[in-house]
């Protein structure tokens, strides 16, 4: 076996060094990774002991564990803002970029609301017209939909409104069947007194009276009258009354499929899951002093693992006399629970800093400032 260089003590750093070569150029990396395998190597015990590692170790460590914090803070970012970014382009990095919550994504979930509410939404509806036949009052609208809808495969058709009402109250304002007692025109003519008949009352009604008066007309279709309405159940349409000549009835439906179909654009280029938000890894010269003293412990906990699985190659080495055991579990187990560690610290403080918990710290504050400011004693001037 040849003779493999462990640390010597010292290392030059040079482009090309770390596997990815993700920070080579950057001036601030290239200057604190020699920093930092000096520092490692002291920390895992030079020159006290030999550390069996080279310098490209630090480098992958550091490397590593500069990621691994890019890494972090992003998909911290990604979680804080995704309602905000989905949708949006992909082309542009977003690391240094101040981002606005804005209502897109919001709008685009509540469409369906709309959709179902007829007043929007992405889904189509569409109008349909069937034939009245005279005194036939019970209709297929599945039968209609499967000759005249174009349906495609598992498809069928959902009903939304059909025209088939009364004339509104307001139209038949005077309505001998309605028994108010007074039964007069609409008002006025829009106060143009026009239209004069013996009922017409020149004294202005409140407006909770013309309420309750086509209250009273609607009321009075319903239980006086055969009240014109439908009743549909699984697109089976019933029309009450039956029908007395022959006409045209018109609806509005949607495709069932065109719910489904309305939910996916495949063509899409922006953002459409967490993979391709854009953000890239971070820049390391603008990474401060809090951020690198957190990947200088990582780094260090990465180092501590490599050097566990070299001394692990070998469980014992002989000396005169007796084996020396080197401590590769140590190592391991250390190394494992530092970086479980770290990673949970950065989590918290990046929890911390959200927008919910900073607008709770922000109100908690106002609620303290407005205490201690009520035991300002309050002074009475005299003019």
């Amino acid at each position: 076996m040849a003779n493999i260089p462990i640390w010597p003590g010292s290392s030059s750093f040079s482009l090309g060094d770390t596997p990815f070569g993700f920070y080579d150029n950057d001036l601030s990396f290239q200057t604190e990774a020699d920093k930092f395998s000096k520092f490692a190597a002291q920390r895992l015990g030079y020159p006290i002991v030999d550390v069996e590692l080279q310098d490209i170790q630090f480098y992958t460590a550091l490397e590593e564990a500069v990621t691994t914090y890019g890494n972090e803070v992003y998909a911290y970012r990604v979680r804080q803002d995704y309602l905000t970014l989905e949708g949006g382009p992909t082309e542009s990095n977003l690391n240094n970029t101040l981002i606005t919550p804005n209502m897109g994504t919001i709008v685009r979930l509540s469409q369906q609301y709309g959709e179902e509410a007829g007043t929007g939404g992405n889904v189509t509806w569409r109008t349909g017209s069937l034939p009245l036949s005279k005194n036939v009052q019970k209709y297929d609208l599945n039968a209609w939909a499967n000759s005249s809808a174009s349906l495609g495969t598992n498809d069928s058709i959902e009903v939304k409104r059909i025209f088939y009402y009364p004339d509104p109250a307001v139209v038949r304002y005077f309505d001998p069947y309605a028994s108010t007692g007074i039964g007069f025109n609409s008002m006025m003519d829009n106060f143009g007194f026009g239209s004069f008949s013996p009922a017409v009352n020149f004294l202005l009604m409140p407006l909770s009276f013309d309420l309750q008066k086509l209250q009273a007309i609607e009321m009075n279709d319903q239980v006086r009258k055969s009240n014109y309405s439908f009743e549909l159940i699984n697109n089976q349409l019933k029309i009450f009354p039956i029908p007395l000549e022959n006409g045209t009835l018109y609806f509005e439906y949607i495709k069932t499929q065109d719910r489904y179909s309305s939910s996916f654009n495949n063509d899409y280029t922006g953002i459409t899951n967490v993979s391709n938000v854009p953000y890239a890894n971070p820049t390391y010269s603008q990474i401060n002093s809090v951020g690198r003293s957190w990947i200088y412990e990582y780094a260090l906990a990465l180092s501590k693992e490599m050097l566990g699985y070299v001394r692990g190659k070998y469980g014992t080495l002989p000396i005169p006399n007796a084996d020396v055991t080197m401590n590769q579990n140590d190592l391991i187990s250390a190394a494992t629970t530092e970086k479980s560690s770290l990673i949970e610290r950065l989590r918290g403080y990046l929890d911390e800093t959200s927008r919910d918990k900073l607008l709770e710290r922000r109100a908690q504050e106002a609620e303290y400032k407005q205490k201690e400011l009520a035991q300002v004693p309050y002074v009475i001037y005299i003019a």
